[in-house]
């Protein structure tokens, strides 16, 4: 099959489903306490042959860090595809709007300035990347043709202005409150609890379904804006909706698991490759590849290194720049 042939026969998103069950099953049972397959299953069905410190791994430990991976993977990843299908632009990134500066931003106030009972970081974080957002708008408002570079150009200017707030107030700040927050800047899912899955679960639902509701406004876009207005959509409105949503998604989940790079800009390359470019196909195996990618990200960074985790952006940084390295490299060879 050619690349960008749409390919969205149920065979691939079954089998992707199925590699999801596998994967979640799998990775309740890594970690430092090990746990066979039948504790794991035991403990699911509340099985009475189950242990209680089986099931308060399972339970309070492992299934709220697991399902916050798959949530975090998919949000990323869907985040992604809808930016990269509004703009036309297969560089656009929930990140280059600001938010992980903001969310920095935040943190480092809460950190560095305020007593931690008064806020906690991940509220700081949250208000930190919603404030980019408002300022990314701010400086787009007013212009006559709101047009997304102009947009994702915003972002890019308003997140080195708060990436340079945030290291002027680490400069003064004590050597613990500065690597705190330096820890936290890499991401990681070792802090997630049911209320990151609560606070973050919404937002990535809302999300998908909304994009899944306008998806023939969606795949509009990727023609041109004139063909869009043409065939009856508010190419403005649209946008502005879509950057509003993604700007929510990716602020829970900046606020709950730190900044993790590069998922909502790999993803949905891999899926336009094997599904097509239309918005069902794109959304939903986005949602998918993101969730697996991330499940196996997180249990590479559990136990690569013994008795230490590794901060889950450094890893998908690295996989995201060997990917679009090979991606450069194939894009210049002749034919």
């Amino acid at each position: 099959m050619t690349p960008g042939k749409a390919r969205s026969g149920k065979g691939y998103f079954i089998l992707l489903s199925l590699i999801l069950l596998i994967s979640a099953v799998l990775s309740l049972g890594i970690g430092s306490a090990k746990l066979g397959l039948m504790d794991i299953l035991f403990a699911l069905i509340g099985h009475e042959q189950a242990s209680a410190l089986a099931q308060t791994i399972v339970w309070q430990v492992r299934m709220p860090r697991l399902l916050c991976a798959m949530l975090v993977g998919a949000g990323l990843a869907i985040s992604g595809a809808v930016l990269q299908n509004a703009s036309r632009n297969p560089l656009a990134d929930p990140y280059l709007f600001g938010l992980m500066a903001g969310a920095a931003l935040g943190a480092t106030l809460v950190s560095v300035l305020l007593p931690e009972q008064m806020i906690s970081m991940a509220l700081a974080a949250f208000v930190g990347a919603l404030f980019a957002v408002a300022l990314v708008f701010l400086v787009c408002l007013g212009q006559q043709r709101q047009r997304i570079e102009v947009t994702l150009l915003a972002g890019v200017a308003v997140s080195f202005m708060l990436s340079a707030i945030s290291s002027f107030i680490l400069y003064f700040a004590e050597p613990f409150a500065a690597n705190r927050v330096i820890f936290w800047l890499m991401g990681s899912l070792s802090r997630t609890s049911w209320f990151s899955v609560l606070l973050i679960a919404p937002a990535v639902c809302l999300l998908l379904g909304i994009a899944l509701v306008l998806r023939r406004q969606l795949d509009a876009l990727l023609l041109s804006d004139d063909s869009a207005h043409t065939l009856g959509v508010n190419t403005r409105r649209l946008r502005t909706i879509l950057l509003l949503l993604t700007a929510l998604v990716t602020a829970c989940i900046v606020a709950q698991c730190g900044g993790i790079a590069f998922v909502g800009l790999m993803i949905p390359h891999i899926v336009r490759y094997f599904f097509g470019v239309t918005a069902i196909p794109l959304l939903l195996g986005s949602a998918l590849c993101g969730a697996i990618f991330l499940i196996w990200v997180d249990n590479l960074a559990r136990s690569l290194l013994a008795q230490q985790e590794i901060p889950l952006g450094v890893i998908t940084s690295v996989l995201g720049s060997v990917f679009f390295l090979i991606m450069m490299r194939r894009q210049q060879r002749p034919g």
